[in-house]
């Protein structure tokens, strides 16, 4: 969990960036998932060439299957042999499939603890804060503990004046939590709010169908566009691609709608992604650039080769070879 909170802090100074210059923190969502995406799409782009080049070498493996399949050690011994030849990495699919899933949590850990991941205030003070709502009469503190700090944000323009506030925040961190309450307003939803507090039928519910609808729409167009790919998956990513649709929607349900619409985000970024990337490393492609280099590295190597001159006979040095001969 301090790794999150690591991952969430460092995630949060982005957030927060984005958040001062724009003051919503939808559209901040949104930057910061544009931003993450620009530091994974090297990432990405392995994943894709790792997914193109094991489909590009299937003829080949099936060869090698029917020559080896009774002796299984063997069997990956060429195969390793062939990945190693061609450079690909099968595994590397599945690493770049968990680094966007611990982004994943970092996120949840800026969103889950705004006031000391986001706006990075003094966590001694943020707790005694947290601890001195929970006094106010009349109040009632959220149940659900790791969400104190959002609920301290949603009643702090009430208790804003109070002297306690007063002596555990400056003016200057005031302000900031004052102009970061107020930024979590997205097309009439609250941002902090959780759908599962809100009830099954309501308006929130659509945080989490979307979730849902978006990554199910996602994987099923990349799965149409990798077409002749996904069947060389590993089961990792397999799994990920009928899970993470489910797993979604029910995070979505469970956390702060920030949470969902920076998943909602994400999702469509990555079909935009991946179709841009399907096309530029298609099986097709990465086969024809391979067969290019192997042309022009034989074409290299001959070209090393030392050329040895051997002058031809012309017909003068003919007839004086024969005038020789017949002298002698």
């Amino acid at each position: 969990m301090q790794i999150f909170g690591f991952l969430g802090s460092i995630l949060g100074y982005i957030l927060w960036a984005a958040f001062y210059v724009l003051h919503n923190f939808g559209l901040a969502i949104i930057v910061f998932t544009i931003i993450v995406k620009l530091v994974l799409f090297p990432f990405s782009v392995k994943q894709q060439k790792s997914m193109a080049g094991t489909a590009r070498l299937s003829k080949k493996q099936k060869e090698l299957q029917e020559k080896y399949g009774n002796n299984r050690q063997l069997l990956q011994e060429e195969m390793n042999k062939l990945y190693e030849k061609e450079g690909i990495k099968p595994m590397g699919g599945c690493l770049t499939t968990i680094i966007p899933m611990l982004v994943l949590f970092g996120v949840f850990y800026a969103v889950a603890y705004p006031l000391t991941n986001t706006l990075h205030l003094n966590a001694d003070h943020v707790n005694q804060a947290v601890s001195y709502i929970s006094t106010i009469p009349g109040y009632v503190t959220t149940t659900n503990t790791t969400y104190q700090q959002i609920a301290l944000i949603q009643i702090f323009p009430n208790i804003v004046n109070t002297p306690t506030i007063q002596s555990l925040f400056t003016p200057a961190d005031i302000a900031q939590i004052n102009m970061f309450a107020g930024g979590f307003d997205m097309l009439g939803f609250d941002l902090l709010k959780v759908p599962a507090d809100q009830g099954f039928w309501s308006w929130y519910l659509v945080f989490p169908v979307l979730c849902f609808l978006s990554n199910v729409g996602s994987q099923f167009i990349m799965t149409r566009v990798n077409k002749n790919m996904m069947g060389q998956q590993q089961g990792c990513m397999k799994v990920v691609m009928y899970l993470l649709p489910l797993f979604s929607a029910y995070i979505a349900y469970s956390v702060p709608c920030a949470m969902a619409f920076y998943w909602i985000i994400s999702a469509l970024l990555s079909l935009v992604q991946s179709i841009v990337l399907a096309k530029i490393f298609s099986p097709a492609k990465m086969t024809a650039n391979s067969e290019a280099r192997h042309a022009a590295l034989l074409f290299q190597n001959e070209a090393q080769v030392p050329y040895v001159y051997a002058p031809r006979e012309t017909a003068s040095d003919s007839g004086n070879t024969g005038k020789k001969k017949k002298k002698k």
